[in-house]
């Protein structure tokens, strides 16, 4: 005798559970597109009904109590979105506030491409960092590695990247043409 329940896995289980399509009563089922899953209509093309797979899917995990979104003074929440945990309004989507990102460190180094904006240390939604210019989507610079306010020797780029060795500290130029390398002044 088997343990497992073949109920749990059979199709007609999960399309009913979707219902019918709203536009045309065909069975709704669960598609994947370049975005992910999602709920769609078993008749495409004819019919383009489509809706998110986890669209009444409650993000808020816990309310800041005391807190008010400078916007609307409704409550703010911590929120699981795609890119990880973040502050937002309670009241989404009518009032769309987000706290900023605190994960952000101005180098104090002015943006050798724009001259307009400062690099300022990011991180990526895995929590690796990098440096890129506060002046995004204007410039689009970038730098995996620390920025130094120190010109490079060969090429006179306003600043270079600290990589750290096994032994010894290195300047590198961050230009793809010049690639310098020097040891770290004291």
């Amino acid at each position: 005798m088997s343990k497992i329940d073949h109920s749990l896995f059979s199709a007609s289980a999960s399309e009913q559970a979707f219902g019918p399509c709203p536009q045309c009563n065909a069975k709704l089922t669960v598609r994947r597109g370049k975005s992910g899953a999602f709920i769609g209509c078993s008749h495409y093309p004819e019919c383009d009904f489509s809706k998110p797979l986890h669209e009444y899917e409650n993000a808020e995990i816990k309310t800041i109590e005391g807190s008010s979104c400078p916007l609307c003074q409704s409550l703010l929440v911590i929120k699981k979105g795609r890119f990880g945990l973040f502050i937002g309004c309670s009241d989404f989507p009518e009032c769309d506030y987000i706290e900023s990102n605190s994960n952000s460190e101005d180098t104090h180094l002015t943006c050798p491409l724009c001259k307009k904006g400062h690099i300022t240390k990011r991180a990526n939604k895995f929590g690796k960092s990098f440096y890129a210019c506060d002046n995004y989507p204007k410039c689009k610079y970038l730098l995996n590695l620390p920025p130094v306010d120190h010109p490079c020797p060969e090429c006179h780029w306003p600043i270079m990247q600290e990589k750290k060795g096994s032994t010894e500290v290195e300047l590198l130029c961050p230009q793809k043409q010049c690639q310098c390398k020097i040891p770290k002044p004291e």
